[in-house]
């Protein structure tokens, strides 16, 4: 936008009026949006961390039925997303995609809610007996169940790309300014996950489900009205594609269908529109990258250059999205087996701090699934330390603004998940020494040996996901083409929901194997007679791989270059991942 004093990025307001740069976004729009993520983070970790506790002992589920229900609810969860982002990015945009979600959630809240209150919608127990639930209340609890993930769906991967959307990435300030987003982000996040795990779930099975569901119902709600308060100064993208997934999947069918003919040795010479084209549209101009050469084909001039014909070639900026989205695939399969890792917080972790000694006083046992509340406290403690101490340092010495650059941020938090189960590891070989000293064998035995042995893998595992989490959500967002970035958030929500399945994968065949022939389980329900130091081997061996091939597949990765105009000079080049190197690990 040429006009002084409007945001040069093309942003709008909610009736699609250009808007003021001093009166709209930055941190004054965003503070209406990080209490929403603190209120549905913890709705969503008031009920995931106590979901099997729930299941077993209100609709009297057996374990195996339980656990596999919330794993098939938690990679929802994450997975619905996808839907979301397509809707957004394609049709609705995301503040309208956001609002339908989030109603959706707000009514699946209100409805689990009511289900776990009343007493008509429960199973009935007489003198110690319970009936199972009916076919009518497990139906309408698992309704309000994945209602919520429905709405998860609309808000989980446009909330946070709205809130990155009030930077203006052509000002110099608001790009600076864009780059601690994210970690204050997740550290709201991380404020409603601490708060669930130890407020919530206590409130739960001493005060009453219907209480501990209420109360962040309550919240969410607020949250919205809120949000909306914070309407004016909000920023919104205008939506320049009709349909960029269509757009994108031109690329292979056009670079198959070229696959016979030779690409020319000039990059120069493949199609595209001149940079005036993407100026007067408020588009981007992507810079051709030398990776991915096959789907260049879709980009060769045959002759008909008629930009409205369909079978005219795919530009250089069209092809370069589709390399984006590929070369984010191949982030994105390396971050399977960490989310695997982080799986295991709520899993393996509890059940191995059950067999410890939990007491504190000679009154009080500490609660196995108590020790995860560490995870989200070193990660509060982590993410200022990183924005306000790390990143200047290392700003001075790297020149990158992020301090270090997106890929170096991932590999950092991979290494540290690798010591983490390490740790893991050691502790384990340790539990098991005092158990063959002590004799022990049965599985309600307590090992002689203080639970807080398992503090440091969870305190690494939170500081690690600081690395992790941040980075991937900031990558993912930062690397998508220009028109998907919702759907491009969705790299990072479905790689923790297809790690969860992967989890439940890997324990079920790791179980089945390791059981057979009469053979001792690894993993087996006495764990004070399994071998559960041989599975966090086996998750050590895995994840020192994975860290290999993320390091080969980060020295092939190419960083977004944007072509954009610059009034004082001619053409400028911006590197969206702010570093200097073609290669993800340089400095």
């Amino acid at each position: 936008m040429e006009a002084k004093g409007y945001t040069r990025d093309g942003t709008v307001d909610l009736h699609g009026r250009p808007v003021l740069a001093t009166k709209t976004g930055k941190w004054k729009a965003c503070a209406f949006l990080v209490g929403y993520e603190a209120f549905e983070r913890m709705s969503f970790y008031g009920i995931a961390s106590n979901l099997v506790n729930y299941l077993t002992t209100q609709l009297h589920e057996d374990t195996v039925s339980s656990v596999r229900n919330v794993n098939n609810w938690s990679g929802s969860v994450w997975m619905t997303p996808i839907l979301g982002a397509y809707i957004a990015d394609s049709y609705m945009g995301r503040f309208w995609t956001f609002t339908v979600s989030s109603l959706i959630y707000v009514m699946g809240m209100v409805l689990l809610t009511t289900v776990v209150s009343l007493k008509s919608l429960k199973p009935t127990c007489i003198n110690g007996v319970c009936n199972k639930a009916s076919t009518s209340q497990i139906s309408l609890f698992y309704l309000a169940l994945y209602t919520i993930a429905i709405g998860a769906g609309g808000t989980k991967p446009n909330i946070s790309t709205f809130g990155a959307d009030q930077f203006d990435d052509f000002n110099p300030h608001e790009k600076e300014l864009k780059v601690s987003f994210f970690n204050w982000w997740m550290f709201s996040s991380f404020l409603g996950a601490l708060f669930a795990t130890l407020g919530l779930v206590y409130i739960q099975e001493n005060l009453g489900w219907g209480l501990g569901y209420g109360i962040p119902t309550v919240g969410l709600l607020l949250s919205l009205f809120i949000f909306y308060i914070g309407t004016p100064i909000y920023r919104h993208k205008v939506r320049k594609t009709k349909s960029p997934t269509r757009d994108l999947m031109q690329v292979p069918i056009a670079a198959f269908k070229n696959r016979k003919l030779q690409l020319p040795n000039d990059p120069s010479e493949l199609y595209e529109f001149e940079l005036q084209h993407y100026t007067s549209s408020g588009k981007r101009q992507v810079h051709h990258t030398p990776i991915f050469r096959f789907l260049d084909k879709a980009a060769i001039k045959d002759g008909n250059l008629d930009a409205s014909s369909i079978n005219s070639p795919c530009t250089v900026t069209q092809v370069e999205a589709a390399k984006l989205v590929l070369g984010m695939m191949l982030i994105w399969l390396v971050t399977l087996i960490p989310s695997t890792i982080w799986a295991q917080i709520n899993t393996l972790f509890v059940k191995q701090g059950t067999t410890l000694d939990r007491s504190l006083g000679p009154d009080f046992q500490i609660p196995a699934a108590s020790l995860g509340s560490f995870v989200t406290l070193s990660m509060l403690i982590a993410v200022p330390m990183y924005d306000r101490y790390f990143v200047p340092f290392m700003r001075q010495r790297t020149g990158n603004s992020r301090g270090i650059t997106l890929l170096q941020r991932l590999g950092t938090g991979f290494v540290i998940q690798v010591i983490a189960i390490a740790v893991a590891y050691a502790v384990e070989v340790r539990r098991i020494h005092v158990i063959k000293v002590n004799h022990i064998v049965g599985p309600k035995q307590v090992v002689p040996m203080s639970i807080f042995w398992l503090l440091p893998q969870y305190i690494l595992l939170g500081v690690a996901d600081v690395f992790n989490a941040i980075g991937l959500l900031e990558f993912f967002y930062d690397q998508s083409p220009e028109d998907m970035q919702s759907l491009g958030t969705t790299f990072f929500t479905s790689g923790i929901g297809v790690g969860n399945f992967l989890n439940s994968f890997l324990v079920t065949m790791v179980d089945k194997i390791t059981g057979t022939d009469g053979g001792k389980s690894w993993i087996g329900n006495n764990l004070n007679a399994s071998h559960l130091d041989y599975y966090y081997g086996f998750l050590l061996v895995i994840s020192c791989i994975n860290l290999g091939v993320f390091l080969w597949a980060s020295s092939k990765y190419i960083y977004k270059k944007e072509i954009v105009e610059d009034k004082e000079c001619c053409v400028a080049m911006e590197v969206k991942a702010l570093d200097k190197s073609p290669l993800g690990l340089q400095v």
